[in-house]
This record gives structure tokens, sequence and C-alpha cells, in this order.
């Protein structure tokens, strides 16, 4: 029946389930949740994330923490919350949530943003949460007040509280993108740099300050800013972005201390396509790993996408060139079992309105789904008295849909709080649902929540909604870590 109510235009079908057993339930969900990520590059479509860091923790997952051009975009300058995203087996990823934001911080002040490529080290029984940021961020003064911040959690991917200062001692004009080294011995090294220059600084046993002043880190051939180290029988290794006209290539050099000399080996990945370049190497289930970013899924270079390949060495510890390839790598580790408290919403349990409207599929879940959310960014479905649990807390939600368009997306809204946009990227058909873009949000307690989709973007056919409490996923808190020697 249709509906006038607070000055929508809606079109509402009275909320009903159809009976599955849990064996079609968990199916539906695993696929949907396979779909989205299963051997493919970007691994990461849902959102725009870019500087992907990436470390191997105690709990066996690995993690990557990567920054997020927010859709719509406006500049590096308005980058901000930073996501984690975990895999068991290389080619399933669990979006773990938004763990800081730049209003979080307490040692700067508006207009925010500014929250750059980051990384993650574990000491002391915690995880240190490193990010650049300008103690002012005013268009006047940001890139001369570049300071490392840092935030620090018991776990590896939620509860992250900033320190009430940044680490002094170190940043200045351009000094961005900090890297933590933890040698084998435990001693912590802080590398970080941008505009041409690079420095080091040994961290003290706190994690957050350092010992003696930065040592400028020299002999990187055109180096340019992001770097990396890890360590692989006795060698050091370090990665860097260098100034490759428009497009910016990954460059190495080695040393035998990892305070150098170092030496320059050259470039080890070519253009992603993307005027910038970052990544970060790590060996997981005795296979390296390059990660990376480039702009393949929007064509802007201020809206990224985080990428994985096999990284070799020669004989001689040399990096063999990196394939970038859009399959990604093989599965190398233990497929996920399907989480039996996922809920599939239908999207005949949900509100539409504003131009869009609800129609009927064999092909779709439930023979229905929502249809016109092109028409206008007013356009939504709606599921609400979503249940949050007895505490609330974070959820992964997976949009399940088909689409023609090749740039799609719809805009998230959980109980009145803008999540931006997700993409849903072209099926091959508008009858072929097997599209799904996944976010982790945060609910209320009890069947409270509200989550709306607004359309206005590019025609999406949704047809349903899978929600996954994360409170029933094993999180690591870790006494020691596997990522000693990155590393």
């Amino acid at each position: 029946m249709s509906l006038a109510s607070n000055g929508y235009n809606m079109h509402f079908i009275k909320r009903r389930r159809t009976p599955r057993s849990f064996a079609v339930l968990a199916a539906i969900a695993v696929a949907s949740f396979v779909a989205s990520c299963f051997g493919a590059n970007p691994f990461i479509t849902s959102i725009y994330t870019a500087d992907p860091a990436a470390h191997v923790w105690s709990d066996g997952r690995l993690y990557v923490y990567a920054s997020h051009d927010i859709d719509p975009p406006l500049g590096c300058n308005l980058m901000d919350r930073y996501h984690v995203f975990s895999t068991a087996d290389m080619v399933r990823w669990r979006d773990e949530g938004e763990i800081l934001r730049s209003s979080q911080v307490p040692w700067s002040g508006p207009p925010g943003g500014f929250m750059w490529a980051p990384d993650c080290a574990y000491a002391n029984g915690k995880y240190y949460f490193y990010f650049p940021h300008p103690s002012d961020p005013s268009s006047a003064n940001w890139n001369n007040t570049w300071k490392i911040g840092v935030a620090v959690s018991l776990s590896p991917c939620r509860d992250f509280t900033p320190l009430p200062n940044y680490i002094h001692g170190v940043g200045g004009f351009a000094m961005i993108d900090p890297d933590v080294f933890v040698d084998t011995d435990g001693q912590a090294y802080l590398f970080y740099g941008g505009g041409g220059k690079c420095a080091v600084a040994r961290l003290n046993p706190d994690m957050v300050s350092i010992q003696a002043p930065p040592q400028a880190v020299t002999n990187l051939h055109d180096f340019h800013e992001g770097t990396w180290v890890f360590k692989r029988n006795d060698l050091y290794y370090l990665t860097y972005a260098d100034n490759h006209p428009n497009f910016n290539e990954l460059e190495y050099a080695t040393a035998t201390n990892v305070m150098g000399p170092w030496t320059s080996k050259g470039v080890y990945l070519s253009s992603t396509g993307c005027s910038t370049s970052q990544g970060s190497v790590v060996e997981y289930h005795g296979q390296w790993y390059q990660f990376y970013h480039n702009q393949a899924i929007s064509g802007r270079g201020n809206l990224r996408s985080i990428c994985v390949d096999v990284l070799n060495f020669g004989t001689n510890g040399n990096i063999l060139p990196v394939a970038q390839t859009t399959s990604g790598p093989p599965a190398n580790g233990p497929a996920a079992p399907p989480d039996i408290n996922t809920v599939i919403d239908s999207v005949t349990n949900s509100l539409v309105g504003n131009g869009a409207i609800l129609a009927s599929n064999s092909a779709a879940f439930d023979g229905w789904y929502v249809q016109n959310m092109h028409i206008s960014t007013n356009a939504f479905f709606e599921l609400s008295d979503v249940n949050g649990g007895p505490h609330g807390g974070l959820t992964s939600i997976d949009v399940h849909f088909a689409t023609q368009d090749t740039a799609a997306k719809v805009r998230v809204n959980v109980n009145g709080e803008d999540y931006s946009y997700i993409n849903t990227l072209d099926t091959g058909g508008w009858s072929t649902f097997t599209g799904d873009s996944y976010l982790t949000i945060s609910l209320g307690a009890g069947p409270t929540n509200v989550i709306r989709f607004t359309g206005g973007n590019g025609g999406v056919n949704p047809d349903y909604v899978a929600i996954t409490p994360h409170s029933t996923l094993k999180r690591a808190v870790s006494v020691a870590h596997a990522d000693q020697m990155r590393r």
C-alpha cells in the first residue's frame, strides 16, 4: 500500500520473512561474503582506501591498516576515518570497521581531515597505531605542522584511544607517512618522511617517544615518500615511492644495518596508473606479498583502492619485479566457516520511497528487489527495527544487488549518522543478482536501529541485506605477535 508521511512519498509492504533453513541462509551469506572479495584486485571495493600497511598478528590473521578516500572526493586534505581489514586466507576479507577519525585527535583542530598513510605495531601487550596529522590543519599551515600521532588499544582492530599529544621531536614540513619497524631484538624504529627527505629514530620501550634526535636516511635514489622497512635473511629492505613523473613507482634499498647505510636497488613495482604510490610488504603462511593501491575502480587519483599481489625474491636476495594482476593472489590459508548469527533481510522487509519501488523478479532473493534507486538522491529503501543485540556494537552489513552501471553507488545512513557511499559495481545485468558491497557500522542495543540506503548515483537493484554482528566473531588480544620480522 502507498502511504504519505513526514513529507515522503512512500511505498510500503508489510514486513514478512520467508521461512528458510539455517543451511540455506548460511550458504547465501557465505556466497555473498566471498563474492565481494574472492580472488580479485582491488580486494576492497565497497569503499575507497589507500596506503595499505599490512601486519600478521598472533591470532593468525593478516590485518591491513588503510587510509580512507572519502566519497564524494574533496581533495586529499579531507582524507579521514581509518579502516582496518583482515583475512585468514588472502581472498576473503573482513571490514573490521573504522578505528580513528580526525575529530578524535586531541592535539589538533578544525577543519580536520589530513589523515594520511598510517602504520601499526605491537609491543608491551598493546597495539600502537601511528598516523600523520598536522597540528594546525588550516589551509595556511597544514604542510608546515605535520606531526606523528599515536592511538593505543588492546585489540588490533577496535577501541583505539588517541594519546593526548604527538611524538615530540619528529615531524615538520612534509614529513609524513610513519612506518614502525620492530626488529628481532625487540628494538623499534620509526621511519618517516616526504618531500624528498627521509628520517629514522629509535623508539623508547614506551613506543611513543624517541631515544635521540632523528637521523637522515640517505642514499635512497629519487626518494619521495612512503617508507616501509622489513627484514629477510638478516638483510633489511626499505621500500618507498619515487618521483617518477605523473605516476610514482615503488623502489627499494637494502642494508645490513637498519640504521644504514642503504644501497639503492631500483624499481620493483611500476606505476599502478595512479599519481601516488604507497605500499607494504609482509610474509604470510610462507609467501611474501606486496600491498599497494591504484585507481582502477574510479579512474581518479583521489578515490583509490587497495590491492595485493605475490612478491618473490631472486637467489641473490633481490626483489623481483611485482606483476600487478586483476585476479589477486590464490587462496593461502583455511576458509572461514559461515557465521550462524548472520541475518538475511529481504527488501520486502523494507520501507521504500521517493521514487524507489519494489518490483518482482524471479532471479532476486524472495523474488523481489528495489527498483528506481537512480531517480534522485532522495530515493531510498530503509530497514527499521534492526536488532543490535543486547549491547549493540560493530556489525557488518552486506548489500546484495544487480546492476549494469559501471560506477553506481548508494549512500548509507545508520541511526542518523552518515557513513558516506558504498560502491555497487557492475554485475553484468539488471537481473544478475551476484553483486554485494559490505561495510562495518555501529548499531545500538536492541531492535531499535534504522539503516537507510539512498540512491541518485547510478542504477542499482538491491534484493537483500545480510547483517552479521561482530560480537560473534573471534577477536585477538595478543600476548605476543607474529610480525616481529615484518617484518
